[in-house]
């Protein structure tokens, strides 16, 4: 149990700085100078701070993959949600973002509702739900990336809280695949060539890793982020509860309920007020405001100024 939860803080904080560093290569390129295809995506990959978020996305799958063979999901979907206070805390020192008071109760909220849900996680389930419900991963995944197809050119901040919760919902779909995969034994693999949970798993990844690239080019990180870890969180738990046998501790239900309720009160108040933009968007129109007070002033110099440029 322990060492589960070592490796569900460990993929979290491996996320959260992930995400800063995948935010900071993508605008690099913006959608507006590279197009806002597949093509633009794969572009804003190339480059050194995202090829870095990369590996430490792929450090911190194994770390999840880890914790979700020995931890509820409640469990590892709620110490997850701590990548979001890795990435507002980094994003505002690394992107120069500058939050507001509402953005910075929205982290608070989010992660203190999740971590309540954590803290009233029960035992791990042990029901195995028909292969129906494993080819039905496969179909979520297909229906995920078809939305997303849909939803791809809405403006911002929408764009961003839209395809951090498919994002999210990708990414609960990699939890709910992990629990259900058979064990496997030695170096046989075939079970799991066999089983369309893997097949899940993998596309699931794929589809939610560049829905939340698009969802930060925009500079909405926090909000991106906000949504994504609602959407990997509460539908998941819902049915690792319903599905797998997943069980708050004794007379705790009431406590996990509030929980849910504060986590989505503080992702609503990151969607709304989620303008996060770099420093110098924000500071760039101060100087032509404080401009006419000193032509008040010395109006020769203006003046001349603008008759050189005329002659």
């Amino acid at each position: 149990m322990l060492f589960g939860l070592l490796m569900a803080l460990t993929a979290a904080v491996c996320f959260g700085v992930a995400m800063v560093l995948q935010a900071l290569g993508a605008q690099r390129h913006s959608p507006a100078a590279e197009g806002s295809g597949l093509l633009g995506t794969v572009r804003a990959m190339v480059n050194l701070p995202f090829a870095a978020g990369l590996l430490l996305d792929c450090f911190g799958f194994v770390a999840q993959l880890i914790a979700l063979r020995s931890l509820p999901l409640y469990v590892v979907q709620a110490a997850l949600a701590g990548a979001l206070a890795v990435t507002a805390v980094l994003g505002a020192a690394l992107l120069k973002i500058r939050l507001g008071r509402a953005e910075w109760l929205g982290v608070a909220g989010v992660c203190t509702g999740l971590a309540i849900l954590g803290a009233t996680a029960g035992a791990e389930g042990h029901k195995h739900p028909s292969e129906a419900f494993h080819w039905m991963l496969l179909a979520a995944v297909v229906v995920i990336a078809v939305v997303g197809g849909f939803v791809w050119k809405l403006r911002e901040p929408v764009r961003a809280a839209v395809m951090g919760t498919l994002c999210g919902l990708g990414f609960g779909v990699v939890g709910l695949a992990v629990r259900v995969l058979p064990a496997v034994h030695g170096t046989d693999l075939w079970p799991l060539l066999q089983e369309p949970a893997t097949y899940a798993l993998l596309a699931g990844g794929a589809v939610s890793f560049v829905f939340m690239t698009e969802g930060v080019r925009g500079g909405k990180v926090t909000t991106a982020t906000a949504a994504m870890v609602l959407g990997e969180t509460a539908l998941p738990a819902v049915l690792g509860v319903v599905l797998l046998g997943d069980r708050t501790h004794h007379g705790m239900l009431p406590l996990a309920v509030l929980g849910f309720a504060v986590a989505v009160a503080g992702a609503l108040a990151l969607a709304r007020f989620g303008e996060v933009s770099p420093v110098s968007a924000v500071e760039d129109p101060a100087p032509p405001a404080a401009g006419p007070a000193p032509a008040a002033k010395q109006p020769s110099e203006p003046v001349n100024a603008v008759k050189h440029t005329v002659n």
